[in-house]
């Protein structure tokens, strides 16, 4: 289906025309009619599948922009989203005379305070900031919200907000739309459902095949001592446009920097503990491809959008299929190609193994090819698990069972 046989708006269908979106994705095609017709709704869809503007568009529609107040709220897990997401609905509403805002922790709460007594009607907010100003200011008024957003439902439950969530959900006791966007949908999300969705419509697309379609997934066996110069092999002999470089931890990527900057100039390194400027303006100067290699943590890893993106690079193998499907998803989005290249050495073979079955992957290999065939079930005990002790207090031993099945 396309965007021109939608009823919409005519300053929504010239706006999209605009930004060149022809097309609906499946899951903009499953969605669009239940939230425009009032529905709550429960949507899991692969990482890059459109849900931006599956959500964004239909916000856009329903808002009646002669009345100032806030109609929408979205609720998402990290300030990068919330810029991610006002930036898509500015596009989105340019012609519609509506006004997005995002409100989100490291910035100042005076400024935020200040644009909100002016005009917004789609409210983007981290859960922290957000009840930053329900306790303390009298700012927001969400009494006019039609719709409630929640996307990323399941990465704002993995990162604790669910006390968050439920006060906020707390403060909308009038009757109101609620939408869940999630790219998988684990057990702690069934309490969240049963509690504030009425007779949800539900969306699963792509169950089985969590990581898109258009993505090549690329690997390397390689020891851990030749990991750097495997490493930079690659990116010298790969045709690349943009790439995302991931590390586990802030040390390891610090550590990649210094090596990475002396062979190459278009380079950055962008983790959580830069400050929230520093990090915006690396963002935007990679979304406009004035960037061409980025170093990062996991910071990097959910939700975003960039859109030159040609390869995703696990310099660090990822810890759990999650965080896997989470990194690579940020290429071979909306359809486009992309290439997930993986650095795997004899500890994550049993983790490897486990990705290949579970995400129906077929490898392709670079140098020498593991085998996998051969590997042996191990006990845990005298293993080195990375964070095993973390994983257990969270209750989640998904990275370590294909060491104990």
């Amino acid at each position: 289906m396309k965007f021109s046989e939608l009823d919409l708006k005519p300053e929504i269908l010239n706006a999209l025309a605009g930004m060149n979106y022809q097309d609906l994705t499946p899951i903009q095609e499953k969605t669009f009619s239940p939230i425009l017709n009032g529905r709550d709704l429960l949507a899991r869809a692969e990482t890059g599948s459109g849900k931006t503007a599956a959500c964004g568009i239909p916000m856009v529609q329903m808002v009646d922009p002669s009345l100032n107040a806030i109609q929408a709220l979205i609720l998402v897990p990290t300030r990068e989203l919330a810029l991610q997401y006002v930036e898509e609905i500015n596009k989105i509403s340019r012609l519609a005379g509506v006004a997005p805002f995002a409100v989100f922790g490291g910035f100042s709460m005076e400024v935020q305070k200040a644009k909100l007594s002016d005009r917004v009607h789609i409210l983007v907010a981290t859960p922290g900031r957000l009840i930053d100003f329900l306790y303390h200011t009298t700012a927001i008024d969400l009494s006019c919200v039609r719709t409630l957003v929640l996307d990323e439902a399941d990465e704002m439950l993995k990162m604790g907000f669910i006390e968050d969530i439920d006060f906020i959900m707390s403060c909308l006791i009038h009757e109101h739309q609620t939408l869940f966007f999630a790219a998988t949908m684990p057990e702690e999300i069934d309490r969240l459902i049963r509690t504030y969705l009425k007779e949800p419509v539900r969306v699963e697309l792509n169950k089985k095949q969590v990581t898109p379609q258009s993505l090549v997934h690329h690997f390397q066996y390689t020891r851990q001592c030749d990991r750097l110069h495997a490493l930079i092999e690659y990116l010298k002999k790969e045709e690349i446009s943009q790439a995302i470089i991931f590390c586990n931890s802030r040390h390891h990527g610090k550590k990649l920097i210094r090596k990475l900057e002396g062979e190459f100039k278009s380079i950055e390194y962008i983790h959580g503990g830069l400050e929230q400027s520093r990090r915006t303006s690396i963002f935007e100067r990679f979304r406009r491809n004035e960037i061409t290699f980025m170093v990062a943590t996991d910071i990097a890893g959910r939700g975003l959008d960039f859109s030159h993106v040609s390869h995703v690079i696990n310099y660090d193998y990822p810890c759990g299929l999650e965080s896997y499907i989470n990194r690579t998803g940020r290429t071979g989005r909306m359809g486009r190609s992309g290439i997930a290249m993986t650095f795997v050495t004899d500890q994550e073979l049993g983790e490897l193994k486990y990705l290949f079955k579970m995400n129906r992957i077929d490898p392709v290999w670079h140098g020498n090819i593991p085998d996998l065939r051969t590997i042996q079930r191990k006990r845990l005990q005298g293993l080195r698990i990375r964070g095993f002790k973390n994983y257990k207090k969270r209750g989640s031993l998904e990275p370590f069972l294909p060491l104990i099945h």
